[in-house]
C-alpha cells in the first residue's frame, strides 16, 4: 500500500482520524492537501499550499508526515503554536494512528531557564535594584522541580518581565562546555532529545537563527531530516531577513557592561578596575543613542551614505570610535583574568564580536542589502537582505547561487539527498512543504514564492469550506472621514462602540498604526454622544475596553474570550501588529471585526523603500507589484480573525472608503473571503441585530 493509499484510508469516513477528533468529518479540500503532501514526501521537492481557514491544514500535513515514517522537522510561526502542536495535535494523532514515534520540542535559548545565569542573578549584589525579588524567588522554587526548564510551563510569568533576560542565556553569553551546569543544561537537554527524536517541532525564528549562525543545534539535525514542514509560512520572508543580516544595538553594549561589572566584582574583585571599564562601555553605548537624538517613536532612519540620515557625522563617528575603544580596553582587562573562569573568556569573545560589528557598520553597505537605524529607547543598527530567496536556494535547497556555483559552506549545510542526483538506488530528495491560510492573492502565489526563492515549487490552493455569504457580511461605510483625516480614528471608535453596544462586546478593532491604537483606545473610554447609541434598546452591562500593550497578549486573549461567557462584561479589544494574525476567538466570542484602514506597507520604511527601488530598476510598478499585494495579504489575515468555524457568524467592517472609490479597491476586495455586502448603515445595524437573535 502506497503512502497516498494510507492517507486516503486515514481521512475516509470511519478512518483513524475519527478517533483523533470527535468533531472530525471528511473535507475534500483537507484530503486533497494531504494527498499532495504525501506525493511530495514520496517524490521529494517543494510544495507550496495555501489552505483557506477551516480546511484543517494541520492534519493535512501531519498525517502523511507521520505515516511516512520519515524523520521530520516541523516549524511554526510562534512558540504558542509549537506548544499546541507538541502538546495537543501530535499526541492525539499518534494515538489514533497507532504510531510509536518519538517527538521532541525545541525552542530558542530565551525560552529555557539557564542555571548558570540564575546563579549569577541570585548572588549579584546589584540584582536587587533591577529584578523583582518575588519573581526571582518564584523561578528559583520552580527550578527545583522542572525537567524541561521551559519557561512557558511556569504559571503567571509575564513574558514581558525583565527578569527573563537575567535568567536565560544568549549565544553571546553562554559558556558552552565550560559551564559548571553543562550536563544539567536545559538547552542541551532539549537539543539531545531533538537529535534522538523522529519528529522535531521548532519555530521559524529558531530555524533562521541557525541558518544564519549555526548555533541552535540544527546544523546537526537538519541533514538527517527527510521531511521539512513550515506552517504559517507567510511569515518566513520577514522572519528570515531579521536573521540573515547584521545587527548592533546600544542595548548589547549596556548588557555587556552590566555583565562585565557583575562578573568582575563576583570573581575577580580588585584584579582590574571593573567599575571604570563597565562605565566606559555603558557611556559609549549611551552616547551612541544620544548621537541619534530625539526621534519620533519607532522611527527608522535611512542609511544610504556613511552616516544615517539626519545625524551629525562627527557625533556618530565619535560614538562608534568610543565604543570600539571602551570594548578594546575591556578585552585587555579580561585577558588578564581569563584563567580564573570561563565567564571571562566568554565576555572577551562578546566584546570582540561587538568590535567586529562596529567595524562592519563603519564600512559601506553590502551589495543587495539595505541598512537603517531603529531609534527607540535604545538604538539598533541593522543591515538586512531584501528577501530570503538566495539563502533559501543555496543554504536550504542546495542549489547554485545566482550566477555561480554552490560554495563549500552551502554544500556542507545541505549534505544529504537534496544534493544527490536522482537515479537507481539513490535516496529520494528531501521534501519541503510550505503552507498557510494566506500566501497570495493570485493563482501562482508569487507574493510568497518569489521572495522565498521557490520559483520551481508545485503550488496548490485549497479553498475554505466555510459558507461565507451565509456566515459573514462585509460593510464599508460610505460616509466616513478619509484615512488621513484627524477625526478618522475617533469615528472608528464610535462605530466600534455602536456595534459592541448592540452585541454586548465581542468586538475586535485592528489598527494599522500604534498612533491609531492609542487614539481609538482613548476615544472608546470616553462617554459617547447619546446619538451614537440612539435607538439601541436596553443598555448592556458596562463593556470593558482592552488595549494591546496594557496587558500581556495571552491575558488579553483570555479576558476577551471570557467576555462571551456571560459571567463578565463583554469586551472591545483594540490591537495592532501581532493581533492581525494568530488571534483565535471561535464561536460567539467574536462577532464584529473593525479594521481602521487599508494596511499598506509604510512608505518611509527603509526596507520598503529598498524593495520599491529594486522593482523600479526592473521596470515594474512598486504600487502594483509590492504595495497592493502586501495590503491584500494583511487584509486577508485581519479578516480571517472573524470566522474560525462552520458555526461562526459575524460582520467585518473596513473603515476606508478607498476600498470602494479607488480602482485598485476591486483587487483588494477580491482577496477577501466572499462575504455578503452591506451597503448602508441600516443594513449594518440589521446584521448586528441578527447576530443577537438565536440561530435556528
Amino acid at each position: 500500500m502506497t503512502l497516498e493509499d494510507r492517507v486516503r484510508e486515514a481521512f475516509a469516513p470511519g478512518g483513524a482520524l475519527t478517533r483523533a477528533a470527535d468533531d472530525f468529518h471528511e473535507r475534500s479540500g483537507q484530503t486533497e492537501m494531504a494527498l499532495a503532501v504525501a506525493q511530495v514526501i514520496e517524490q521529494g521537492g517543494e510544495l507550496v499550499v495555501e489552505a483557506g481557514t477551516g480546511v484543517g491544514k494541520t492534519f493535512s500535513y501531519l498525517v502523511p508526515t507521520l505515516l511516512s515514517g520519515e524523520r521530520a522537522l516541523l516549524s511554526t510561526a510562534t512558540k504558542a503554536l509549537q506548544d499546541q502542536l507538541f502538546g495537543r495535535d501530535l499526541p492525539r494523532l499518534l494515538q489514533a494512528l497507532g504510531l510509536p514515534m518519538r517527538v521532541a520540542l525545541l525552542k530558542g535559548r530565551a525560552s529555557y531557564l539557564c542555571l548558570h545565569r540564575l546563579e549569577l542573578a541570585r548572588h549579584d549584589p546589584l540584582a536587587g535594584e533591577r529584578l523583582s525579588q518575588r519573581t526571582l524567588t518564584k523561578i528559583e522554587q520552580w527550578a527545583h522541580g522542572t525537567r524541561t526548564g521551559d519557561l512557558a510551563e511556569l504559571p503567571g510569568l509575564d513574558e514581558r518581565s525583565p527578569v527573563i533576560a537575567w535568567i536565560t542565556s544568549t549565544r553571546e553569553n553562554c559558556l558552552g562546555a565550560s559551564c559548571s551546569h553543562f550536563k544539567a543544561c536545559h538547552v542541551n537537554l532539549a537539543r539531545r532529545e531533538a537529535l534522538a527524536a523522529d519528529l522535531v517541532v521548532v519555530n521559524h525564528h529558531l530555524f533562521f537563527a541557525d541558518l544564519a549562525v549555526r548555533e541552535s543545534g540544527m546544523a546537526e539535525l537538519l541533514p538527517t531530516v527527510r521531511v521539512v514542514v513550515f506552517d504559517e509560512a507567510h511569515q518566513l520572508n520577514e522572519t528570515g531577513v531579521q536573521f540573515l543580516g547584521t545587527q548592533l544595538s546600544s542595548a548589547q553594549a549596556l548588557d555587556f557592561a552590566r555583565d562585565l561589572l557583575a562578573c568582575g566584582l563576583q570573581h575577580a574583585r580588585g584584579l582590574a578596575d571593573w567599575h571604570s571599564h563597565a562605565a566606559a562601555v555603558d557611556r559609549a553605548g549611551r552616547d551612541l543613542r544620544l548621537a541619534v537624538g530625539q526621534q519620533p517613536p519607532n522611527a527608522k532612519l535611512r542609511w544610504v551614505d556613511t552616516v544615517p540620515a539626519g545625524i551629525d557625522a562627527a557625533a556618530w563617528t565619535n560614538a562608534l570610535s568610543s565604543l570600539t575603544g571602551a570594548l578594546t580596553q575591556s578585552v585587555e582587562a579580561l585577558d588578564t583574568v581569563s584563567e580564573i573562569g570561563p565567564d571571562f573568556v566568554r565576555l572577551a569573545e562578546r566584546a570582540r564580536m561587538l568590535i567586529e560589528r562596529v567595524a562592519d557598520f563603519s564600512q559601506p553597505c553590502v551589495l543587495g542589502s539595505v541598512r537603517w537605524v531603529d531609534a527607540g529607547t535604545q538604538v539598533r543598527l541593522v543591515q538586512s537582505p531584501l528577501d530570503i530567496a538566495e539563502a533559501v536556494r543555496t543554504r536550504m535547497l542546495g542549489r547554485a547561487a545566482a550566477g555561480g556555483q554552490n560554495s563549500a559552506q552551502n554544500i556542507e549545510q545541505t549534505q544529504d539527498a537534496d544534493a544527490a542526483p536522482e537515479g537507481d538506488g539513490a535516496p529520494p530528495r528531501r521534501a519541503w512543504i510550505f503552507t498557510s491560510a494566506t500566501l497570495g492573492a493570485e493563482a501562482q502565489l508569487h507574493w510568497f514564492t518569489q521572495p522565498c526563492g521557490l520559483d520551481e515549487a508545485r503550488v496548490l490552493r485549497v479553498d475554505s469550506p466555510f459558507d461565507y455569504p451565509r456566515q459573514a457580511a462585509l460593510y464599508v461605510p460610505r460616509h466616513f472621514p478619509k484615512p488621513g483625516d484627524p477625526g478618522h480614528s475617533v469615528q472608528v471608535a464610535r462605530l466600534a462602540a455602536r456595534g459592541a453596544h448592540i452585541l454586548g462586546g465581542r468586538t475586535l478593532v485592528l489598527t494599522t498604526t500604534l498612533r491609531a491604537l492609542r487614539t481609538i483606545g482613548q476615544a472608546l473610554r470616553e462617554p459617547l454622544p447619546p446619538a451614537a447609541l440612539e435607538g439601541e434598546g436596553e443598555q448592556n452591562p458596562a463593556i470593558e475596553i482592552l488595549v494591546q500593550g496594557e496587558l500581556p497578549k495571552r491575558l488579553l486573549m483570555e479576558r476577551f474570550r471570557a467576555g462571551a461567557e456571560g459571567s463578565r462584561p463583554g469586551c472591545i479589544l483594540v490591537a495592532s501588529a501581532s493581533f492581525w494574525e494568530g488571534f483565535d476567538a471561535p464561536g460567539d466570542a467574536l462577532e464584529l471585526v473593525v479594521i481602521d484602514k487599508l494596511p499598506f506597507p509604510p512608505p518611509g520604511d527603509p526596507l520598503v523603500e529598498a524593495r520599491s527601488r529594486r522593482l523600479e530598476a526592473q521596470g515594474r510598478s512598486p504600487f502594483n507589484h509590492y504595495f497592493l499585494p502586501e495590503a491584500a495579504i494583511a487584509l486577508k489575515q485581519g479578516a480571517g480573525r472573524l470566522i474560525r468555524r462552520e458555526s461562526d457568524r459575524g460582520v467585518l467592517v473596513i473603515c476606508d472608503s478607498r476600498l470602494t472609490q479607488m480602482g485598485y479597491g476591486a483587487r483588494l476586495l477580491a482577496a477577501l473571503p466572499p462575504m455578503r455586502r452591506l451597503n448602508s448603515e441600516k443594513e449594518f445595524d440589521a446584521a448586528l441585530d441578527a447576530l443577537r437573535a438565536p440561530q435556528g
